[in-house]
């Protein structure tokens, strides 16, 4: 019974790892021991079947095969896994008692590439449509992400169990308008299996009416210089023919007046040419115009026309006016206070009977004066 207890390899347990692979990957799973004294190692699986016992292969699986085996090692290779080949695996020591130790095989599922589906081509302005973004065969499950460009949006997710994988739905709700026309939709799937995520794109075709506006070449038109409009316009489908017309009807002149596709050119300006100018365009979802009004200037009338110099001289003429009528109502109000205070310090001499009395009374005054000295600032 000693002997027994002093083998050590009668305390140990088997050392095992878990392994995780990806479907369809090889999975190694490595049984080992550190003391053995030729007693065997035994690999079975989830279902509790012996794969093999040492060297010697007990199920019929042409997926397994043998790695190495040996009095401290039992390596098993399985091809070709599937998500059914998951689960818990035993590696025996067959000691007295049997010591068993578990070691987990998880398999990956690999997701799909995503489909988009609900584009219609094209949608129409004002359309409300559903995008959807899906994927299966993931397991754990897939991520998916929107982008917009290169704009992330937030779609609504769906998870779904199918066996051991999961199906994932993504799905965008948005009324189109013009600015969607041209835009790519991107749906992408992040997976611990993948390396890089699985992209797919769509590009969003949108039809709106026409919407116009009118360039021209020329700030100020004069007579007899060279003008162009332009009738510059989005549309999807591209509005096609542009149709010009002035005040309301066709051209006057198609001579000097020249349309090329959604150019038009007045070769030499006069002033016949003064009035509205509209340019319209249609497609299939509307029609649209946009005007121009033109006022030809007489260039000899516009050199004529200078500073005007008799408005600057009369706003310099009140100006100073004013300065002038300043300067005389202050001088006139500091002189009269100045004169009001001498006529208070003489009041005495004028009462004065006579010269003598007079000059008493001023010496007498000024030397009250010393006594109320007055100050104007």
């Amino acid at each position: 019974i000693n002997l027994w207890t002093d083998d050590p390899s009668q305390g140990q347990f088997p050392i095992t790892q878990n392994v995780t692979v990806v479907e369809g990957g090889t999975a190694n799973m490595t049984c080992r021991v550190d003391y053995n004294d030729n007693t065997s190692l035994q690999w079975s699986n989830p279902a509790q079947q012996t794969l093999f016992f040492g060297d010697k292969k007990a199920l019929r699986d042409h997926r397994i095969e043998l790695v190495r085996a040996s009095s401290q090692e039992l390596t098993i290779r399985v091809n070709d896994v599937s998500l059914s080949d998951e689960g818990q695996y035993t590696c025996s020591l067959f000691t007295m008692p049997v010591r068993t130790t578990k070691a987990f095989l998880i398999v990956l599922g690999v997701p799909t590439r995503p489909e988009i589906t609900g584009f219609t081509k094209p949608a129409m302005e004002g359309d409300e449509i559903t995008l959807t973004c899906s994927t299966s065969g993931s397991k754990p499950a897939a991520i998916i992400r929107w982008f917009r460009n290169d704009k992330e949006v937030q779609g609504t997710l769906e998870v779904n169990a199918t066996g051991k994988s999961f199906t994932v739905r993504s799905s965008l709700q948005f009324q189109v308008d013009k600015g969607d026309d041209g835009v790519a939709y991107t749906c992408s799937v992040e997976h611990v299996s993948l390396s890089s995520p699985y992209m797919t794109t769509e590009v969003l075709e949108v039809h709106y009416a026409p919407q116009l506006k009118i360039t021209h070449s020329l700030i100020i038109p004069q007579e007899g210089q060279y003008f162009k409009l332009e009738c510059v316009f989005i549309g999807n489908p591209i509005p096609e023919p542009v149709l010009w017309s002035k005040d309301g009807g066709d051209l006057p002149d198609i001579e000097r007046m020249i349309v090329e596709g959604r150019e038009l050119t007045i070769t030499t300006l006069n002033k016949t040419d003064n009035g509205t100018y509209r340019c319209e365009a249609s497609n299939h979802m509307g029609t649209s115009f946009a005007e121009y009004v033109l006022f030809v200037y007489d260039p000899n009338a516009l050199g004529q026309h200078g500073p005007d110099h008799a408005l600057i001289g009369g706003v310099v003429a009140v100006v100073v006016f004013i300065t002038l009528c300043l300067i005389i109502v202050l001088g006139r109000y500091l002189a009269r206070h100045k004169g009001t205070y001498l006529t208070h310090e003489a009041k005495g001499a004028e009462d004065a009977p006579d010269a003598d009395t007079a000059i008493i009374n001023a010496e007498g005054n000024h030397v009250h004066a010393e006594e109320k000295k007055e100050y104007f600032i």
